[in-house]
């Protein structure tokens, strides 16, 4: 049971050190081997600590010099074994080093280190937890936008696809405290918990509910039972993509031309786009109704409805709706247009 136990903390500790085991294996071994030696000498020979240390470096080493005194046959016999273990542990490390270097993994290693220090300096950006088929779809639909965008994923295969494709990314367990910081959690604007398994985003949309209550949180859930589940948990909302696809494809059927227009406004395949405005406090807009805010006529542009700070939502405004204060403006134009009138809002 023991043998058993210390096999598990050693894969365990390989797990953990990942890359880097191979170095550190040689160290401890070449450790062992060193210290072995000054023991061996101390006990087959009778010398002191000083005389056993200079002989285990000498014979280490390789230098050649004589022995310190005389060895005997037990001695000598000693003295061949650790030149053997020596040699072949100075080999194996030479030989994890070079693995490093050729491989590329030292490159990689300081990638990430240059990665995580730009991760660590992202103010309001969003968090993409699990690269999957949705995740990537995420994560590009973000980046179009020209959003700072950090995934989580434990696949290290998706981690290198992304390290090549320039997407800041952490390996790692989305569900775990110390992952989420390296991603940037206390500073983010949104998380979004994109992974398959169901569990884990409930885990993960806890983790970052605690961590940070000023989070927008967008969880995946696989069918309608999940929206209570992650809602308690402190999703501000939740997504089934199963549900969403299926009723795409319905609407596909049933109104065709409605369909191509929203997804010609959505993804912005042409000069339109739909999207949604939010009005500040000194915007001078504020007060006016939309006959007075001249919205149409100033930059061609179509108000189709109006989030109010309440959450009320006005659809069709009329022209005597006055714009407030927090309030979103839902609109659909040109992309020209909707750059210029978000300079006054």
């Amino acid at each position: 049971m023991k043998s058993k136990s210390l096999f598990v903390r050693l894969l365990r500790l390989r797990r953990e050190f990942g890359m880097f085991w191979g170095l550190i294996a040689g160290f401890i071994y070449m450790t062992l081997v060193f210290f072995g030696g000054i023991i061996g000498y101390m006990w087959l020979e009778g010398w002191n600590f000083l005389n056993s240390f200079y002989m285990v470096v000498i014979t280490l080493s390789t230098v050649g010099f004589m022995e310190v005194l005389p060895l005997s046959d037990d001695g000598r016999l000693f003295t061949s074994f650790l030149i053997l273990g020596g040699v072949g542990g100075f080999a194996y490390l030479i030989g994890a080093f070079s693995q490093l270097l050729v491989e590329g993994r030292l490159q990689t290693i300081l990638g990430r280190r240059r990665m995580q220090k730009t991760i660590g300096k992202l103010k309001n950006h969003i968090i993409v937890c699990g690269y999957g088929r949705i995740g990537a779809i995420v994560t590009g639909e973000v980046m179009d936008e020209g959003l700072d965008v950090v995934v989580i994923e434990n696949n290290p295969d998706l981690i290198t696809q992304m390290e090549i494709a320039g997407i800041a990314c952490v390996e790692g367990d989305a569900t775990s405290d110390e992952t989420l910081k390296l991603a940037g959690i206390d500073s983010a604007k949104t998380l979004i918990a994109a992974l398959s398994d169901e569990a884990a985003n409930v885990y993960v949309t806890l983790i970052a509910r605690q961590s940070n209550v000023n989070l927008n949180i967008i969880a995946r859930g696989n069918d309608t039972t999940s929206i209570s589940r992650l809602e308690f948990a402190g999703a501000n909302r939740v997504v089934l993509p199963h549900t969403i696809g299926g009723i795409r494809m319905a609407q596909s059927v049933l109104r065709p031309t409605v369909t191509n227009f929203l997804d010609i406004a959505m993804r912005g395949k042409i000069d339109l786009q739909m999207e949604e405005l939010f009005v500040t406090d000194s915007s001078e807009l504020v007060g006016m109704d939309l006959i007075e805010s001249k919205i149409r006529p100033r930059f061609n542009l179509i108000i189709i409805a109006i989030r109010k700070g309440s959450g009320e939502m006005v659809f069709n405004p009329g022209p005597k709706e006055v714009i407030e204060a927090g309030d979103t403006l839902l609109t659909v134009g040109k992309i020209s247009d909707l750059s210029a009138i978000s300079k006054i809002l």
